[in-house]
């Protein structure tokens, strides 16, 4: 069976790692740099950078910091944040990125994942979604979180899969920052819904949380988180060996 990743998230905002709950609220947590070269050495297996209002600032993201966090971590790393165009998966790569999360760029444009898949393959182009239930129904939304789109979000992940993502992150703002554990019902939707790698994000509280994921859905990919990591909740060893103790096949 494949390993399980444990993926740390970096929410930055104006150069500096933040963290809120359901998308609001935003805390100030540390520098972006000596966040990422902590996790790089204690045992992540990949890192998600996210420049997380630069949709909704309508400008490009954060590109000195990013150069600095990819020289400093031997990990994968996947940035998102203002992706609107094929230049601006060019200007990100260039930085030191391995793949590219697509969110309200795609949603503008959904050719964009096609295009990107076509020009630097589909394990480089991640499709990030953004879910809200309204009245029952999974929606996208998209800047941040901010903005309902109006659109189904099971037909949309299937069709960026079909249109080239390699990859898929669902971020559940119904139980971000809460702590009460992942969105299970949302994501064993996604899960059945498309057959590339799926991330798990929004809810994580404790280490039962991965362990409760994994068991419930055991084709989950990863499992990310942020705050439980940032303020050391949850250290990343102890997690993989509760979860190697559990059955679950990490990489320790």
């Amino acid at each position: 069976m494949i390993t399980k990743r444990i993926i740390p998230c970096l929410d930055v905002k104006n150069g500096r790692v933040v963290k809120g709950v359901n998308f609001a609220g935003l805390a100030d947590v540390s520098s972006p740099v000596a966040l990422a070269e902590y996790y790089s050495e204690c045992g992540a297996d990949e890192l998600v950078f996210y420049d997380i209002t630069a949709s909704s600032e309508g400008r490009a993201l954060f590109t000195d910091i990013l150069t600095e966090v990819a020289s400093k971590i031997f990990i994968p790393l996947t940035v998102g944040g203002g992706i609107n165009t094929l230049a601006d998966f060019d200007r990100v790569l260039k930085c030191g990125a391995d793949k590219v999360s697509v969110n309200s760029g795609a949603i503008k444009n959904p050719k964009l994942i096609e295009e990107a898949a076509k020009r630097y393959g589909n394990q480089c182009v991640v499709l990030s979604c953004d879910i809200k239930r309204v009245d029952g129904v999974f929606r996208v939304f998209a800047k941040g979180g901010r903005e309902n789109t109006g659109m189904e979000a099971i037909e949309w992940i299937k069709n960026g899969v079909n249109s080239g993502a390699g990859e898929v992150v669902v971020n559940s703002i119904d139980t971000d920052g809460v702590k009460g554990g992942f969105d299970i019902e949302m994501l064993k939707a996604v899960e059945d819904a498309v057959s590339v790698p799926i991330i798990a994000s929004g809810g994580a509280g404790n280490m039962q949380h991965f362990v409760d994921l994994f068991r419930e859905i055991p084709q989950m990919d990863a499992g990310l988180a942020a705050s439980i990591f940032h303020f050391g909740e949850v250290k990343i060893a102890d997690l993989k060996q509760t979860l190697k103790d559990a059955g679950i096949p990490v990489r320790i």
